[in-house]
């Protein structure tokens, strides 16, 4: 796990692009502590950050081609370089410098060009430069565990690990996307293509891009195409098994301790069951209801693992939320990112490497929001006008059970879920906002093509689809990598593995959910491996008492001022904020989510535009 910076510029340069370059390498220098290595030509410019984790002595980048013309910079791990060094070695006869995973990208690369990222199996964003065309390579992994940015500004191509790693180029125009705001603070994140910073972008999982003459062009070569095969729930169960295991094998190799994340739920219990690593690490709050380190402990005693735990406190909390965003990139307001940002320092004390969790609720089918009871299943069944009838009719009733249930069932899929975190909907972000910052888009306009894709499928199918290509890349890994990445922690991903996929992809509705029970075949797979209580244990996620906490003035109070400064003035409307605080204050509404969201806005906007 590393990170990387780079430019490329057809124009005379005016200042010291070393020195740039150096600037720029360490902006995002957290990533890899370890080693720091350059390029430079007449006109491009690649920086490197090296966390060591594979070929400790010969895995120092960039690495360039025995010919001379290429040279790479990557960031992530391969857990298939030795099979597919082993198939260059015997097909074609190459010879390697180096034991790396980076070096076999490149000679991969040199035989089968735009073929590669196809044939990769692991965590990936690099970049390969072609010194005599003064072109580009690069590609990001199949479901975007690693991130990717870039821009075109100023006659000056900018691309990396971190957007702040962009902003010491005199190139780089730093300014925020209205566009971006209004989506932000529907999403809790930011679900497009432009980021919230104008003009810079991120590589959509799963393709590769070339750059030149200075034209960027973006092109799949992953699908997450579904294909549901008819076999018994057995069948199903050991096919997942056998395809974990296999992964969690792959997942460990490193050249140094690999240790891993463990909460009260069956993902991270079933990765940690299959490894018994010496090193399990876990957080909670200090309030009921709000720490499963407890569960995990009892896990590790059950199985024979060690334990270290953290309990974080409300002063700890709202400590980090600076850091958190300034690491973040983007504002990203889901608040399990605290507790994860000192999970990772927990574990970056001891290990450089750890497993965790991550998309086994995708993949299988295991959010709560997915369960649907079985009569509004058979009555979404009927016509969509009768049922839009029926939701009219009962309208006019007082708020009821039976109201609820007529009304929400009246609607399809696609214009109600965008994801977990549905913050607000697109009149109340009109609302908030100032009018510079209000905009035309709407949620749909973000989920509609997603949903285009599985217009035929079951209403399961269009969640977790929908979850795929947003919620995961856009939310859950890029706080994944950015918590860990920030205390020099590299976090791999099991389950968002090809190999795991391949099997997901296939499974039924049924086995995936039936009734109330999310992950069914998911988890009598990791029976095999944790105790029952475990692999039944309801989904819980990092739960975070901000909503307790903010009724306490002292907290309160930071929140108060940051909602009557005059960065809100600019974004936001600053009485309807501050009037939505003082409910919450004082118990009237539940409006904990919102004012979490504008809040690390607010100091995201702290991070970037005033402080640097």
């Amino acid at each position: 796990m590393c990170g990387f910076i780079g430019y490329f510029s057809n124009s005379p340069a005016e200042y010291d692009r070393e020195l740039v370059l150096d600037k720029m390498g360490e902006a995002i220098a957290h990533r890899g502590p370890d080693s720091k290595g350059s390029f430079l030509d007449g006109k491009a410019a690649l920086g490197f950050r090296r966390l060591s984790i594979i070929d400790l002595e010969g895995g120092d980048q960039p690495i360039h081609s025995a010919c001379g013309r290429y040279v790479i910079i990557f960031n992530g791990e391969i857990y298939n370089y030795r099979e597919l060094r082993e198939g260059l070695i015997k097909d074609f006869g190459c010879t390697f410098a180096t034991n790396s995973d980076t070096e076999t990208i490149l000679q991969t690369y040199l035989k089968y060009g735009k073929e590669t990222a196809s044939r990769l199996r692991g965590m990936f964003a690099f970049v390969i430069y072609d010194k005599e065309n003064h072109s580009f390579y690069g590609a990001r992994d199949y479901f975007g565990i690693k991130p990717f940015y870039y821009a075109h500004m100023n006659d000056t191509f900018l691309f990396g690990s971190e957007i702040k790693g962009f902003l010491p180029h005199p190139a780089f125009e730093k300014k925020v996307n209205p566009e971006a705001l209004k989506m932000y603070l529907e999403f809790q994140y930011s679900p497009l293509g432009e980021t919230m910073f104008k003009n810079v972008f991120k590589l959509t999982p799963g393709c590769y891009f070339t750059y030149e003459n200075g034209v960027f062009t973006e092109t799949p070569y992953f699908e997450a195409t579904l294909d549901p095969v008819k076999r018994s729930f057995d069948e199903a169960v050991k096919l997942i098994d056998d395809a974990v295991l296999s992964s969690v094998e792959y997942h460990q190799i490193a050249d140094v301790e690999v240790g891993s994340f463990l909460s009260g739920g069956v993902d991270s219990s079933y990765v940690a069951s299959t490894v018994r690593p010496m090193k399990t690490y876990s957080v909670g709050f200090k309030i009921e209801g709000f720490d499963e380190t407890s569960l995990a402990e009892d896990l590790c005693k059950t199985l024979g693992m060690p334990n270290k735990k953290k309990e974080i406190t409300p002063d700890e909390f709202f400590a980090a939320l600076p850091h958190v965003q300034y690491h973040s990139d983007e504002p990203h307001a889901n608040l399990s990112a605290v507790p994860l940002y000192y999970l990772s320092e927990l574990a970056a004390k001891d290990v450089k490497v750890v497993l965790s969790g991550e998309g086994a609720d995708e993949f299988f089918g295991g959010y709560d929001w997915y369960i649907q009871s079985d009569a509004s299943r058979l009555y979404k069944k009927l016509p969509q006008s009768f049922r839009t009838a029926m939701a009219k009719l009962f309208g006019k009733f007082p708020v009821s059970h039976i109201k609820h249930f007529f009304k929400s069932n009246a609607q399809r899929v696609e214009d109600t879920y965008i994801g977990q975190a549905f913050i607000m909907k697109d009149a109340d972000a009109d609302k908030i906002t100032a009018d510079a910052y209000k905009s035309s888009l709407t949620y749909k306009d973000v989920t509609a093509p997603y949903y285009e894709k599985v217009k035929n499928c079951d209403d399961l199918t269009k969640k977790m689809y929908l979850d795929m290509h947003l919620w995961l890349p856009y939310d859950i890994l890029l706080k994944a990598d950015k918590m860990t990445m920030a205390h020099s922690l590299e976090a791999r991903v099991p389950y968002l593995d090809k190999e795991v996929w391949a099997v997901a992809r296939t499974l039924l509705s049924e086995q995936k959910m039936k009734g109330r029970h999310t992950k069914r075949a998911f988890r009598k797979a990791a029976l095999s491996h944790i105790p029952l209580d475990w692999a039944n244990r309801k989904k819980a996620g990092f739960m975070v008492p901000f909503r307790v906490w903010i009724r306490d003035e002292k907290f309160a109070a930071p929140i108060r001022e940051a909602f009557s400064s005059d960065a809100a003035a600019e974004f936001f409307n600053r009485d309807l904020l501050l009037s939505m605080l003082d409910e919450h204050v004082k118990g009237e509404k539940n409006n904990a989510r919102v004012i979490y969201t504008v809040y690390s806005f607010l100091l995201w906007h702290q991070e970037y535009f005033v402080k640097r």
